[in-house]
């Protein structure tokens, strides 16, 4: 049996680990919360030969003079009221959840894209909103009653890093706002869940037999590839052209290259071994011919 929270707790533990978690963490600590713990990821070693890396969340609850520990069950030992869980990464044991209710901020419209990467599935899917969640934390993935949901369009340029900042400072608000009015009762999830696994590293490179909506959507992402002449080619950044050129996929005119239903046009890429550069100057480089196409 899950705890209850209490209506207004003050005193909380604060479980997180990347760059995401760090502005709710922030939000809480300015206003005035108690926070005597934080838990996180292990400190990782970063690149060959040099020193352990603290996770961003610990970064800033060391700055900040919180202690921080990688224990989950560390947190039933501080007097905390309330667990505040955002991208944690980590299963929490039924045991802790006896003991120490939680609240979880989840950047979905639960239960549409519960799991790991909501925020990645929702472009990919070509969601025209999405939303913040502050949510009950149950044994089960993402399964427990919501406090406050807001509501966010997505924008079909916006690139996953500028929706994701959007989503974290939202949800600082929410939770910052739901913990000082107090939390009310939960509202139960209805509707066909949806699941958000993990990006794979596959997904990533582009199909360019794909339509332009999906093209677009994994450019969207981060970390999109192709091939040039045998050699990686990283898209960062692209756009649709509604009256371009009629291109087979994978063809390449100037900057536009051909998709399953239309073209897209290059605006930032970055080849193999170079650094990121305007599509333009790329394409002044590499001179692609006709022959040239992107792709296998």
């Amino acid at each position: 049996m899950v705890a209850p929270p209490p209506e207004r707790p003050r005193r909380l533990v604060y479980l997180g680990t990347p760059d995401v978690a760090v502005p709710p963490l922030r939000a809480l600590h300015d206003a005035g919360f108690e926070i005597p713990l934080v838990v996180s990821r292990a400190d990782k070693r970063r690149g060959r030969g040099s020193g352990l890396s603290p996770s961003p969340v610990k970064a800033l609850a060391t700055e900040l003079g919180i202690p921080v520990t990688t224990d989950v069950d560390a947190a039933l030992e501080v007097d905390a009221e309330l667990g505040v869980v955002v991208a944690f990464g980590r299963i929490i044991k039924p045991h802790v959840l006896e003991r120490l209710p939680m609240v979880n901020l989840h950047f979905s419209l639960l239960p549409e894209w519960r799991g790991a990467a909501p925020v990645e599935r929702a472009i990919l899917a070509g969601d025209e909103r999405t939303g913040v969640c502050l949510m009950a934390v149950e044994e089960g993935l993402d399964t427990g009653g919501v406090y406050r949901r807001e509501v966010v369009d997505i924008d079909p340029d916006e690139t996953l890093d500028e929706l994701r900042g959007r989503l974290v400072d939202i949800g600082a608000d929410v939770l910052v706002a739901a913990l000082g009015e107090g939390l009310g009762p939960p509202v139960p999830q209805e509707g066909e869940p949806t699941y958000a696994e993990k990006i794979r590293p596959e997904e990533l490179e582009i199909d360019w037999t794909r339509p332009v909506r999906d093209v677009h959507a994994v450019v969207r992402l981060g970390g999109a590839w192709t091939t040039f002449r045998g050699r990686r080619l990283k898209v960062h950044r692209t756009a649709r052209v509604p009256d371009g050129p009629a291109l087979a996929p994978g063809h390449i005119d100037g900057r536009h290259v051909g998709a399953g239903d239309g073209v897209l046009e290059l605006v930032e890429v970055q080849p193999e071994g170079k650094a990121r550069q305007a599509a333009s100057a790329w394409v002044n480089g590499a001179r692609p011919t006709p022959d040239d196409r992107l792709g296998g």
